[in-house]
């Protein structure tokens, strides 16, 4: 028995250390978007797909602006202060009059004092257009560089790659300097099979660029004032993002909400929303993938609620989320746990940032307390 615990120890260990080298050489891409009816963000679905599949990189939609089209509500709303905890940015705009849009302008207007500290030098950046008839495009997408080079941001271009591949009977929205998309030709649909190849291209070209800065990043710059993300105010944040933390879950059992060890918080939880388990059962046969994730989203509120707690209501005291577990109760054969354990990882980086970067392990149950689909353990580290 004792070289059994001995071994299991050991494997323990070199889960952990695998997990942690995973994460250190990974990467994190933002494709940051304005898109009035969707062309935009076809392009951006087509860049991320291009992103996902250079190893380790992993990339995220967000929108600059709120949008009631059907296609882009449900899209997350990026905030200013989040761009520098990304290891590079894709940008994607539709074009107004050989330029960029009203609704990225008016976001990039608000970089000012990410600009004034110098706070996105060094980032890669890559650029991709929505265009009408195409005439302007090349303009606009200058007229982008322009914006982010001021900001000492190291662009990416497409240069000439893929066109070789591309179909040449019809007009495509290829250009050196970003994929666009010519929409008001509609003869075809738009974006057309090229332009999406293109985009796909581009963005796995930008993930290779966005992989080799990440391993060389240090965050440092001499006699100048740099944007630390402990001087971030989580409550502004909070506020921000209109997310709203829920009352504190009630013990069902003789335990305690939080445990402290040192300076280490202990937190478990599970979807429990108004008293309440927020979409019960096993995926597969009671709830489907979204549901599950939102229990997980419900469930990592929670989480942070009692947080909030243990920090004395103050969780600018939050020094890092060290490790997050989840487990999910779903079918034998169901293996996409990760994709589920996402929506707490994303949700606990956009809160506190790199601060919210953590190990994290995932895994399948046959059944979990009280009928919740989802059980999240947390370890933070408080100040």
């Amino acid at each position: 028995m004792k070289r059994f615990y001995s071994f299991l120890t050991a494997f323990i260990l070199f889960v952990t250390t695998c997990n942690v080298t995973a994460q250190e050489q990974s990467a994190k891409v933002l494709v940051l978007i304005h898109s009035d009816n969707g062309g935009t963000y076809e392009l951006a679905k087509e860049v991320k797909k291009g992103i996902e599949s250079y190893k380790n990189v992993e990339a995220i939609i967000k929108q600059v602006k709120k949008s009631d089209n059907p296609k882009l509500k449900n899209i997350p709303i990026a905030s200013v202060e989040e761009l520098i905890t990304y290891d590079g940015i894709a940008f994607g705009s539709p074009i107004y009059f050989g330029n960029i849009s009203t609704g990225m302008s008016e976001f990039l207007a608000k970089t000012t004092n990410l600009w004034s500290k110098h706070a996105l030098e060094g980032t890669p950046a890559t650029v991709f257009m929505s265009a009408g008839s195409g005439a302007g495009k090349e303009l606009a997408l200058q007229s982008f560089w322009n914006s982010l080079a001021v900001h000492g941001m190291i662009l990416v271009p497409n240069g000439i790659s893929g066109m070789e591949n591309i179909d040449k009977t019809i007009p495509q929205g290829n250009a050196v300097l970003g994929t666009t998309s010519l929409v008001s030709l509609n003869n075809v649909e738009r974006p057309s099979k090229s332009e999406r190849y293109l985009a796909e291209l581009q963005g796995k070209k930008f993930a290779k660029v966005a992989l080799a800065l990440r391993k060389n990043k240090v965050i440092e710059n001499d006699n100048k004032t740099i944007i630390k993300e402990s001087k971030i105010d989580i409550n502004q944040i909070l506020k921000q993002k209109n997310i709203e933390l829920p009352s504190l879950p009630q013990p069902v059992g003789n335990y305690q909400l939080f445990k402290k060890s040192g300076n280490l918080v202990y937190i478990n939880q599970v979807a429990l929303k108004d008293g309440k388990i927020v979409n019960p059962g096993k995926l597969g046969i009671d709830v489907n993938e979204e549901q599950v994730k939102e229990a997980t989203r419900v469930t990592m509120l929670n989480i942070i609620s009692i947080l909030k707690e243990a920090t004395g209501g103050d969780l600018n005291r939050v020094k890092q989320c060290v490790q997050l577990i989840g487990t999910f109760n779903t079918v034998d054969s169901f293996t996409k746990h990760a994709d589920l354990m996402n929506t707490a990882s994303d949700l606990t980086v956009e809160i506190f940032g790199e601060k919210g970067k953590h190990t994290r392990n995932t895994q399948g149950a046959y059944s979990l307390p009280v009928g919740s689909s989802v059980s999240i353990s947390a370890i933070f580290e408080i100040e």
